[in-house]
């Protein structure tokens, strides 16, 4: 083999190489125009819009819509955005649940993949497509943690779990509450994302919102007088350390006092 063909080979090799590697990272699937101006902009909203999210919810957030249900049971590969206001796009995107790299998966929690400005330009652009609900303001310092627990225990606990641990539901996976920010909490009880199902003030007001939220604040350090928390999840984990812990070191304190019954 020739030097020459040798290092055809292994340049050809390092670029499949290369390749290969490039494929493997994840793209971000965002376009962003060639320029962006130093602070929000409808304008720029408009334009990431068109980039990034008009595939799915069609031209000026019209909705596209099929016969076959899609990730939620919603109608289609995106509903229509008109009339949704600021609370949906502020939500959606800041917890990084949009955009999404298949339109018929859940939305899940991942990384934010927009910047500051461009979040508030898409959704300036979005709440200017049609009237519609604007971005909360929860006050948890004025709640009342007992009222939340009850609140959050009768509304929320059937899927978050009683201390906010998240956990699975039919069909979709329930986030954990911790460390969430109030306004994401306030926001994701007044749209419902995927499963959860949507409250109204007049299901729950602003100041039982208020209390749910100190509520489930008060669970990211809980007091665990009882002992071992273990993951503060309910009672499977406690059902797990029985069956795991508990009943082998009965069995085995069983079979000890066997052998001393049989010696004497």
């Amino acid at each position: 083999m020739t030097r020459r063909l040798l290092c055809a080979l292994l340049v050809a090799l390092g670029s499949l190489t290369l390749a290969g590697a490039a494929e493997a990272q994840p793209p971000s699937g965002i376009v962003r125009p060639t320029s962006e101006p130093s602070h929000a902009t409808v304008q720029l909203g408009s334009q990431l819009y068109a980039g990034n999210c008009a595939s799915c919810h069609g031209i000026a957030g019209s909705g596209i819509f099929h016969k076959r249900p899609g990730a939620g049971g919603i109608l289609g590969l995106g509903p229509s955005l008109r009339g949704v206001g600021a609370l949906a796009p502020d939500f959606y995107l800041r917890t990084g649940y949009m955009p999404l790299g298949n339109p018929r998966e859940q939305p899940y929690g991942t990384r934010v993949l927009f910047t500051g400005k461009e979040i508030k330009s898409l959704v300036e652009y979005v709440a200017s497509l049609g009237r519609g609900p604007g971005i909360p303001h929860p006050d948890a310092r004025s709640g009342d943690i007992s009222e939340g627990q009850e609140l959050f225990t009768e509304n929320c606990a059937g899927c978050h779990q009683l201390e906010g641990r998240g956990g699975f539901v039919t069909g979709a996976r329930v986030p954990p509450l911790q460390n969430v920010k109030p306004v994401r909490i306030a926001e994701a009880v007044r749209i419902g994302p995927y499963l959860m199902p949507k409250f109204s003030t007049s299901q729950i007001s602003n100041s039982e919102l208020n209390s749910i939220i100190r509520y489930i604040q008060s669970t990211n350090h809980p007091d665990n007088a009882g002992g071992w928390s273990i993951g503060n999840i309910g009672p499977i984990p406690e059902g797990l350390v029985a069956w795991w812990i508990a009943i082998p070191l009965i069995l085995l304190a069983c079979l000890a006092v066997s052998r001393r019954m049989r010696k004497q």
